[in-house]
């Protein structure tokens, strides 16, 4: 602690609130949904090339990449935000609300924008670094497969902008704004889909006996796959299978074809992940067939386990204490939730963090949802302190 005030504190940021406030509420009125982040992408790529950044635009589609070298050292942070936003109508009466219906930003990440952008106009204007700082702007966080971090990776972000650790970080409704959330190793869950359909023989609803009826089936199929948690996974592991969406039939007096169902599937280890997949195929095709339907399965790996490296979260925690104090950092518990940065964190080490919303908050994904603006500042700060004490002359996380 007592390096702490040579670097960016909270009270340091303060005077640019405005900017940073200006900066979120343009971005949360203009929302662009996975892979149209044009507007959004050109926003933030004006604005690094105005502070002085090399920006290289059009990553992996519509994300940008700011890169800022002060002195000689050869250290490098990546630090990145995500940019899109998501397919629902606000409902939130503010001034400043989405312009464009049916969009909104529902999960914040205008305010992760505007946090990082907040960070790189400070340390453009300080210096007080000795590296390179990477900010790596993320489209299509939300686009599940072919995510924006699948893309960025796929075109060469790591060989075209080598760095050694990345950061990112997402807000958390139901904590106090500015509180921090770290944990290392697994912190989010893999989150995979099986899409199953359900085939039987159609047929009358008042004879029954002369076709296989699908909607039975299916029905006991949910119920089935119940046990595969409570019955297959080691009761220490965590594991969630829900059935999200069920569809068949068209009329009462007529049995369906078919049945279609939507499973989400999450985990938090590899084992425990193929696991699921292997009893989720196994039980639909074996119970079925005990009726006499049959199954159609489409299992899809969504995002993988988001695996914080031990170094960089126990430094990004320290950090953290510095900023906001002992009282206001913890540890963030499982959350069953995925995220696309363990994408990033498959190729380099790094940390990934939770930053409160406020109890108050609307959950995410929720038309009522607003990014708090109180953490602009604090995020902003957190970005800013992390990469120079990062690449703080001397050249360790110590």
């Amino acid at each position: 602690m007592s390096q702490s005030d040579n670097f960016a504190r909270i009270v340091d940021l303060e005077p640019h609130r405005p900017a940073l406030e200006e900066m979120r509420h343009h971005l949360h009125a203009h929302p662009e949904l996975s892979f149209e982040e044009e507007k959004t992408a050109a926003y933030v790529a004006d604005k690094l090339e105005g502070w002085g950044y090399d920006v290289t635009r059009n990553v992996g589609g519509h994300g940008v990449v700011g890169c800022l070298t002060v002195g000689s050292g050869g250290r490098n942070i990546a630090i990145r935000a995500d940019m899109d936003a998501l397919p629902i109508h606000e409902k939130t009466g503010l001034s400043y609300a989405s312009q464009t219906a049916g969009k909104m930003h529902a999960c914040g990440h205008d305010g992760h924008t505007a946090m990082l952008l907040g960070a790189a106009e400070y340390l453009a204007r300080t210096k007080n670094f000795n590296g390179t700082v990477t900010l790596v702007f993320q489209p299509a966080e939300e686009a599940g497969e072919g995510s924006g971090a699948q893309a960025m990776i796929a075109d060469g972000l790591f060989e075209r902008f080598p760095v050694d650790a990345i950061f990112g970080l997402h807000n958390h409704p139901g904590m106090p704004e500015g509180a921090v959330l770290s944990r290392s190793g697994p912190m989010m869950a893999a989150s995979d889909t099986a899409l199953i359909r359900v085939i039987g023989k159609g047929g009358h609803a008042s004879r029954p006996h002369l076709t296989v009826d699908p909607i039975m089936v299916a029905c006991s199929l949910v119920m089935a796959l119940q046990t595969v948690v409570s019955r297959n996974i080691d009761p220490t592991e965590t594991a969630v299978i829900t059935v999200g969406t069920i569809h068949g039939g068209e009329a009462s007096n007529v049995i369906s074809e078919h049945v279609d169902l939507a499973i989400s599937i999450r985990s938090f280890s590899p084992a425990v992940r193929e696991l699921l997949r292997k009893r989720v195929c196994e039980l639909t095709e074996q119970h079925v067939a005990a009726y006499g339907a049959r199954a159609e399965i489409k299992y899809e790996l969504g995002y993988p386990v988001v695996v914080n490296s031990d170094a960089e979260t126990v430094f990004a925690t320290e950090v953290a204490r510095e900023l906001v104090g002992e009282d206001n950092v913890s540890t963030c518990p499982l959350l069953p939730g995925s995220e696309d940065f363990a994408y990033f964190l498959q190729h380099k080490p790094g940390s990934f963090l939770r930053l409160g919303n406020g109890l108050d908050s609307a959950v995410l994904h929720n038309p009522k949802y607003n990014f708090n603006d109180e953490n602009l500042t604090v995020g902003a700060a957190l970005w800013a302190r992390l990469a120079e004490r990062y690449l703080a002359a001397g050249g360790n996380m110590k």
